[in-house]
């Protein structure tokens, strides 16, 4: 029996109500006599205390609230992808059609279609076979780009008894009925529901070895990010947090991404949208809306709902990372959830914790980041899929030591760290050399390695360089450039070079924007390649004035204009223009390209 109570109290988005004997904590629960979605997140005796997802103003005390029974849940099948989601999983899309620019109130329609029909072809499984949870009954192309694995929901395993054959079904259809035992079936159908909070079982999970290739040169060769790895992008206003972000959406080399757009501006999310329908996979050739979906939940929506969004989206990525794919999550950003926490908190009044956010900002950024991972699947046949989560932070005055960002730190396998100082000088991605790390060098040297021998060498050369400037840095601006020994000199020309040369990279530039794995790496061989053969030359007593004044380094300054299959020959044309012009500066010639 349902639970039926009323309104006690209203406090915002918060909601007591009384009479709510045998609710359970995260229930969900309609309110008022527009029966307003709200979320059980806390019990006192018969009084509930329930957190709206939607606009709390013109509620009654006294109205009634009624309780579901179920969790907050996703609806997970065929027509998720190039669908745009708010918090709820309400296709707005199909709300603007129907209700026009705004959500209105007490809104409800389904996640997925239920006239659209898919094509279902079967896996290859008949009737007998013992089957489980995760396993594959059959397919539907969901887009050119992405084929949708059917799959048994967790839980469920038996005799399969009964397989649809294949053909068109809608996603309320059943397609295969399985005998779980003890005289019970379960129907299968096309598309079914798993609670927000509940992260989806796997069978064993892996050490994330292997990259995920991001087309942006500082994060692939400085600060890789492991495919089912967890960062975070934290940096004060006007960093290029939401551009880095948008950018690893579009051009990422994985099978299905997922934007939350979480309390962040709303023109922003409509530049991702509309860029998405003009791009194409950098693989696949195809438009990036085939294997996009976007949760938006903007600073004009309710704040309560920013919650809701963040694992909405996990959820989904576990869905497709069941399937056996490779999937990559972003949140924009994490710390206007964790200020709507603060406002939720302080509403229940409860004990505040660092800068009046809850004591449970740590374990609740834990619930999210640890989601991620590479894992082996559920069922037949074997396969293994990954979730890589990136969350931006948004610390008050780009100060790091706040607590959603200190406490971020302690999830994450590797940081992005933005600078306002590099924006400011038109550096982008502002990510700072110096503070950012990457804890999966190590793990994803051997993949690099197997193609490009000298990567970790490359990238450790490269940071020497950077963090030898830096200390030089401080001993300009006492004494002045002049007053450095030539090998000081010639050191800065180059780390300039890596900087502005090679880190530097534009997200709107048609060639610059994807860096191949190929491109990066030479790239960087080339300059380091310069620096060797330079300081050789120097120490030989050739005047720096004469290496300055090599001809290849405007050509090292255009590189990245070079597109990506063409970079190989242009490479290899201007490594003997290197090694002929020293090799001419050391016989005493006069030098030329």
């Amino acid at each position: 029996m349902l639970v039926r109570g009323k309104i006690l109290r209203i406090s915002g988005p918060l909601i007591v109500a009384e009479g709510m004997e045998g609710s359970m904590v995260y229930e969900v629960v309609l309110v008022g006599e527009e029966r307003l979605i709200g979320e059980v997140i806390g019990l006192q005796g018969d009084r509930a205390f329930i957190q709206v997802y939607e606009d709390t103003s013109g509620l009654r005390v006294g109205e009634p609230v009624e309780g579901t029974g179920g969790l907050l849940s996703a609806e997970l099948g065929p027509g998720l992808v190039g669908r745009v989601y708010d918090g709820l999983q309400r296709p707005l899309s199909v709300i603007g059609e129907l209700y026009g620019a705004f959500v209105g109130r007490g809104v409800k329609l389904p996640a997925l279609s239920r006239d659209a029909k898919w094509f279902f072809v079967r896996s290859g499984v008949k009737a007998g076979d013992k089957i489980e949870g995760g396993s594959i009954l059959g397919y539907v192309q969901e887009t050119p780009i992405l084929l949708h694995k059917i799959m048994v929901p967790p839980g469920i395993s038996g005799v399969l008894k009964e397989l649809a054959p294949d053909g068109d079904y809608t996603i309320e259809e059943t397609i295969a009925v399985i005998d779980v035992g003890g005289g019970r079936r379960e129907e299968v159908r096309l598309a079914s529901k798993w609670p927000i909070r509940k992260p989806r079982p796997y069978k064993t999970r892996l050490e994330p070895v292997e990259p995920l290739i991001t087309g942006t040169r500082v994060l692939d060769m400085m600060f890789p990010i492991a495919r089912g790895g967890k960062a975070a992008v934290p940096g004060g206003f006007g960093s290029g947090k939401t551009v880095l972000m948008h950018t690893l959406t579009k051009w990422s080399r994985t099978q299905v991404n997922i934007f939350v757009g979480c309390g962040e501006r709303g023109n922003e999310m409509a530049d991702a949208l509309h860029s998405f329908r003009k791009l194409t996979d950098p693989a696949s050739g195809r438009p990036l809306s085939e294997k996009a979906i976007f949760i938006a939940n903007t600073s004009n929506m309710p704040v309560a709902a920013r919650e809701t969004s963040v694992f909405l989206g996990v959820t989904i990525g576990e869905y497709f990372r069941d399937m056996g794919y490779d999937v990559l999550m972003v949140a924009d950003s994490t710390s206007r959830w964790a200020e709507a926490m603060r406002e939720i908190s302080a509403r229940l009044e409860e004990m505040p914790g660092d800068e009046g956010f809850p004591a449970y900002l740590g374990s609740r950024l834990a619930e999210f980041y640890e989601r991620s991972g590479r894992v082996v699947t559920l069922g037949n046949p074997e396969r293994v899929g990954s979730l890589t989560i990136l969350g931006a932070v948004s610390p008050p005055g780009a100060d790091f030591s706040e607590p959603v960002t200190t406490n971020t730190l302690r999830y994450i396998g590797a940081l992005l760290a933005l600078d306002v100082s590099l924006a400011n000088r038109r550096h982008f991605p502002a990510i700072n050399w110096l503070l950012s790390y990457s804890r999966y060098v190590e793990t994803v040297a051997r993949w690099w390695e197997r193609d490009f021998k000298n990567w970790l060498k490359l990238r450790y050369e490269a940071l020497r360089i950077l963090q030898r400037e830096s200390e030089l840095m401080e001993l300009v601006r006492l004494v002045g450039p002049e007053a450095l020994p030539d090998p000081d000199k010639l050191l800065l020309d180059v780390a300039k070079m890596i900087r502005e040369d090679f880190l530097q990279q534009s997200a709107y530039h048609p060639i610059d924007a994807y860096s191949s794995p190929e491109k990066t790496v030479l790239m960087l061989d080339i300059i380091i390649k310069f620096y060797e053969e330079a300081s050789r030359t120097l120490s030989e007593g050739v005047p720096l004035a004469k290496i300055r004044e090599a001809p290849v380094i405007s050509r090292i300054a255009r590189m990245k204009e070079v597109r990506n299959e063409e970079f190989r020959k242009v490479y290899e044309d201007i490594v003997k223009n290197i090694d002929d012009y020293f090799r001419k500066l050391r016989a005493g010639g006069s030098g030329g390209s």
